[in-house]
């Protein structure tokens, strides 16, 4: 009996003994391989990023949201300038190809410059996103705007405004940037395949600013002296806009000229939205693009296929604001990214 009994303690204390052991190993929890992998490949990756310029609201936004990932994630990202000159955009190109990275981020200023070129970097093995601003090359992958899409918004909303009958008159201006950035050609197509649509409407000026609010202001003012019944007015972007709201202000046609502009829905835009100086803001939301930029840089680098073995896009949502939905949700600033 004695024996049997020590038997059973054994046994339990054996029991106890192994539930020590497993609790122990459970507190230490169990590896992800899955994660070890993740942060292991992306561990000392190089991104570099290439924009128009840096100094504004878009390019400083994907930028910080960029430069928070890289951190977390471990890998290093860069920024080569070109300050606005193509020249030094395509320069600085030339030598992230000699240099090649793992991945460049491009926003071109035109469909075309950095075309052959970015062929080129893909052709040596390094992977390509372009940011907002197409060219002609579609490379592994392209993040932003339709701008088809913001053509058409735009337009829609000014023949609500000005068709026959509706507004001071049927006649309306059109603002773009550089001609031949994607921006300008498809937003414009986007335009006309409305406007084309309604033939009471008048296009009476469609002249380039060059994303200069002062040469859009002088613009704008020669127009309302040529046309001072002026309806409606589209913009290409909100930084360059400034300057067509405040000719119509200073002419005293704010209530009168219904003005359309696009951006990436900064606190600033909004509070123009607020003031009444754009009268509908299309934003494309820069730190929206800035997550999903982030997901595609992130995709790419995890990916064994070669650079532009495999080509997507992703058009992201746009947001019509208005006075009646500005709001913190829509609207941000740089400190909010960082």
């Amino acid at each position: 009996m004695r024996l049997l009994k020590t038997t059973r303690w054994l046994a339990a204390a054996c029991i106890a003994l192994a539930g020590v052991v497993t609790a122990s190993a459970q507190d230490k929890g169990l590896e992800n391989p899955r994660s070890t992998t993740f942060h292991k490949t992306l561990e000392g990756k190089k991104v570099v990023f290439l924009p128009l310029s840096m100094g504004f609201d878009l390019t400083e936004g994907w930028a910080a949201v960029m430069r928070q990932q890289a951190k977390r994630l471990n890998y290093s990202f860069e920024i080569r300038d070109p300050a606005w000159s193509t020249d030094a955009g395509t320069k600085a190109l030339q030598s992230l190809i000699s240099e090649k990275p793992d991945l460049i981020v491009a926003h071109n200023p035109d469909i075309q410059s950095y075309a052959r070129l970015l062929a080129q970097a893909q052709a040596a093995g390094i992977k390509v996103v372009q940011i907002n601003l197409e060219s002609n090359t579609q490379t592994d992958s392209y993040v932003g705007a339709d701008w088809t899409e913001i053509g058409e918004q735009a337009a829609q909303a000014v023949v609500d405004k000005c068709s026959a009958g509706k507004g001071a008159s049927t006649k309306v201006a059109i603002d773009t940037g550089v001609p031949t950035a994607a921006s300008d050609v498809f937003q414009l197509d986007g335009i006309y395949r409305v406007l084309n649509q309604h033939p009471d409407i008048q296009v009476v000026s469609q002249q380039a600013t060059e994303y200069n609010p002062e040469k859009a202001r002088s613009i704008m003012d020669t127009v309302l002296q040529q046309h001072p019944d002026l309806c409606g007015a589209i913009g290409i972007w909100d930084n360059q806009d400034t300057g067509t709201a405040s000719a119509i202000q200073q002419a005293g046609k704010s209530a009168q000229v219904f003005l359309v502009t696009s951006g990436g829905g900064n606190k600033v835009g909004c509070e123009n939205v607020e003031k009444g100086l754009f009268n509908l803001y299309i934003s494309y939301n820069v730190p929206l693009q800035g997550e999903i930029l982030n997901a595609e840089i992130a995709r790419l680098l995890l990916s064994d296929g070669a650079a532009g073995e495999t080509k997507t896009l992703y058009f992201n949502p746009l947001t019509q604001i208005t006075k009646a939905n500005v709001n913190q949700r829509n609207c941000w600033t740089l400190d909010d990214l960082k």
